[in-house]
């Protein structure tokens, strides 16, 4: 059994600061690598190599155990410490969607480079992340395509009986681990409906299923967007209880409050928010906006907390709570769609912290059928506290006890 991490490191654009070792405003190429070996360095469990939306080095694991063998001795990739792809979506992107086979084409190569410099067969990339999973299909898909598409290929015949292994060597892992990554409020209260599907299926050791909590929220608003990630919790840890298969959750919650509020000051409180989540994302801000000391202190404090009991809903109270988000989004998006030009105006100047393309998640989906207009959530939270707009001049009367008036916050309600 590999390790489960707590705390998975990502490549989301959201730090202020810029690290001393990044060499310019935008981490990219080689220092991505050096980042990935800081991260583990500094405790976080696991490391998201993200091929959605940007150009990605799929030489990263020789990469990482030529330039910093002696820590990866200690550490094994793939059992003590785990570096996980994340995925273009081929049904969404278009002129891109070979990248997919290019990532998936990578994962025997690692496994060849692993099984050579332990000495012993070593798999260092088993699993990958499937970003806006909408189906059981697709999860099923992009498994069986890795399978007959590469790992199969070792059984090709050449001449005189010989096999394309004797050529080149066996392909392993023989298969990989889907992690459906469900990104706006249908999927992640539908969860349940689109992955049973799949895991009946499957039937692997266990599950890893990732929630976004950030998109979600510039989607649907802050407050549905909590409300689906505990319903689909709910729901999830039912699912799999009926199918007696463990599952470990993932979330991915960014520094600021509206993505989630996850920083080093405010972890216990997320992870007693979030009860049944095993993996929280630690991402640039929360790694590169905060005292060194505070960091590592926070990041050992998850890795040694042991996971909050799930909270399992009644049916009933799952429905009200869906009901209750719906009309918490459309009162959202009546205060977002006036601001949607000013905060395209300033998103554009905002300072770019990776060499990404234009997006092709959740949010850009809704684009594309006229909805509305707005840039990335990082940058969406960005411009709103860049216009100063964490507290707005929409309000609800005061209050006839107290006398005082609610402010609604990109935060939440506040009493002012």
């Amino acid at each position: 059994m590999h390790l489960i991490p707590r705390t998975m490191a990502t490549q989301h654009p959201d730090n202020a600061r810029v690290p001393e070792w990044a060499g310019g405003e935008v981490i990219a190429g080689e220092a991505e690598v050096e980042e990935a070996y800081l991260s583990y360095s500094m405790g976080i469990q696991e490391v998201m190599w993200d091929a959605e939306g940007k150009d990605v080095d799929t030489h990263v694991v020789r990469k990482l155990l030529t330039r910093y063998a002696w820590f990866f001795r200690e550490h094994e990739l793939g059992r003590d410490l785990l570096l996980t792809y994340r995925l273009p979506n081929p049904w969404l992107e278009g002129a891109d969607r070979k990248v997919l086979s290019e990532v998936l084409e990578s994962i025997p190569l690692s496994a060849d480079v692993a099984s050579a410099f332990y000495g012993r067969d070593s798999t260092p990339i088993f699993e990958v992340i499937l970003p806006f999973t909408r189906s059981s299909r697709e999860l099923m898909e992009i498994r069986l395509y890795y399978e007959r598409a590469i790992a199969a290929r070792g059984d090709l015949e050449l001449l005189e009986g010989r096999r394309a292994r004797d050529l080149v060597g066996d392909f392993r892992p023989r298969s990989i681990e889907l992690i459906p990554l469900l990104e706006d409020f249908g999927s992640l209260v539908g969860a349940a409906g689109i992955l049973e599907e799949y895991y009946s299926a499957v039937r692997p050791p266990h599950a890893r299923v990732f929630l976004a909590r950030s998109d979600p929220a510039m989607g649907h608003g802050m407050l549905a967007a909590v409300l689906a990630v505990k319903v689909a919790l709910s729901r999830l840890y039912k699912l799999f209880d009926r199918h007696d298969l463990p599952v470990f959750p993932i979330l991915g919650v960014g520094s600021l409050p509206f993505r989630g509020g996850l920083r080093p000051s405010s972890y216990a409180r997320v992870l007693d928010e979030y009860r049944g989540v095993h993996t929280f994302t630690l991402q640039s801000a929360f790694r590169y906006d905060f005292p060194s000391w505070e960091v590592e202190g926070a990041i050992s404090a998850i890795n040694s907390s042991r996971p909050a009991p799930p909270e399992l809903l009644e049916d009933w109270e799952e429905a009200a709570l869906v009901s209750i988000a719906a009309r918490c989004e459309r009162a959202y998006l009546e205060r977002v769609r006036p601001l949607a030009r000013a905060v395209n105006r300033v998103a554009d100047m905002l300072p770019k912290r990776r060499a990404r393309k234009p997006h092709a998640g959740a949010f850009a989906y809704a684009r594309s059928s006229g909805e509305l207009e707005l840039p990335r959530a990082i940058a969406f939270t960005g411009a709103l506290y860049s216009m100063g707009l964490p507290r707005s001049s929409w309000g609800s009367p005061a209050s006839p006890r107290s006398g005082r008036r609610t402010w609604i916050s990109w935060a939440g309600p506040i009493a002012a």
